[in-house]
């Protein structure tokens, strides 16, 4: 009881301390913290991306525990903030729980869909993206197999890894594609030296490039990656900047343009559901002077030309999310 109590107390000291009115939206992130280089800092990212552009204030709150989830949805509603934004799956529980108390509320979920008539829930076809990065990985590839590293094994983060090797088995045949999951519990997300093991077991096995999912523990699997003279691929936001030359590109997942655009849209937020892909700059890859040196023309070429036949469905990638049967892959 008394460490529920305390984090219930830091949770309410931050809420506290807050810069923002709470006329003012408002965003939650989920736990590895706000600057976790990946999935949070990217949902930081287009707050800030908002603030600078209107001049206006948001709230935050960085969670501590799972215990502090519903706790902030209902200090931030209780408030007046409006829309709520919260980035990650994990909330949708207490979501369901706190959004019929609220009916005036805007809630916005990222990463799952809670039908309530106040809540939008914003999706991605993170699937597609995937399909892309693992082409270039197989195209990059010297040894002939490459890997996968995820975070939480959830549905979510095995749509990556079949998303991926769909990609680098369709981009050169015969390629082989280890995939590891970090754990089951939300520890998972935080662990870079479970990473890093897992990331050198997987070299042992001849990898040469690995795409990591797994947020902050992602940062283990690109510094042993680096460490150890192989390419890896960074996820959500625009990881190829810490290791310059190293990454071979990053999966991008708009994850701040979901939450530039519910602060935008403000209290006027619309309901329902909205999936963020391909065809909708949801998704994609990134290239810049980190890796430019690494992404040939041929390489661009063919990933390109991958992503325009997805847009169109003339390329059909497997969502596990819809049935947890991946052609490309064992779990």
């Amino acid at each position: 009881m008394k460490k529920f109590t305390t984090t219930l107390l830091a949770c309410a000291a931050v809420l506290a301390t807050s810069t923002a009115s709470f006329a003012d939206p408002a965003v939650i992130y989920d736990l590895g913290g706000k600057f976790d280089k990946s999935f949070n800092e990217s949902a930081f990212n287009g707050a800030k991306r908002w603030k600078d552009e209107t001049g206006g204030n948001f709230a935050e709150v960085e969670l501590q525990s799972d215990a502090q989830r519903e706790q902030a949805m209902r200090r931030f509603a209780q408030s007046g903030a409006n829309p709520i934004v919260m980035a990650g799956f994990a909330f949708a529980s207490a979501l369901t729980e706190v959004a019929p108390d609220f009916p005036d509320t805007k809630f916005v979920i990222v990463d799952m869909v809670v039908d309530k008539p106040n809540v939008k829930s914003v999706v991605f076809n993170e699937h597609e993206g995937s399909y892309l990065v693992g082409m270039m990985a197989a195209l990059a590839s010297k040894t002939g197999t490459v890997s996968f590293v995820g975070g939480m094994d959830i549905p979510l983060i095995r749509k990556f890894a079949c998303g991926y090797a769909q990609g680098a088995k369709a981009a050169k045949e015969g390629t082989k594609v280890i995939s590891n999951m970090t754990g089951t519990t939300g520890a998972a997300w935080n662990d870079p030296v479970k990473g890093s093991e897992l990331t050198v077991a997987q070299i042992s096995q001849g990898s040469d490039v690995v795409f990591a999912a797994a947020g902050g523990t992602g940062l283990g699997v690109l510094q042993t990656a680096a460490d150890k003279n192989i390419l890896s691929i960074g996820v959500d936001a625009n990881q190829n900047y810490l290791h310059s030359g190293k990454v071979l590109t990053s999966m991008l997942k708009r994850v701040d343009n979901a939450v530039y655009d519910a602060f935008k849209e403000g209290d006027s937020v619309k309901p329902g559901i909205n999936a963020m892909g391909l065809e909708n700059n949801g998704v994609g890859y990134a290239l810049d002077e980190h890796n430019a040196k690494l992404v040939t023309a041929e390489m661009k070429a063919a990933v390109d030309a991958a992503s325009t036949k997805i847009s169109s469905g003339e390329i059909k990638v497997h969502n596990y999310m819809s049935d947890e049967k991946c052609p490309a892959l064992e779990f």
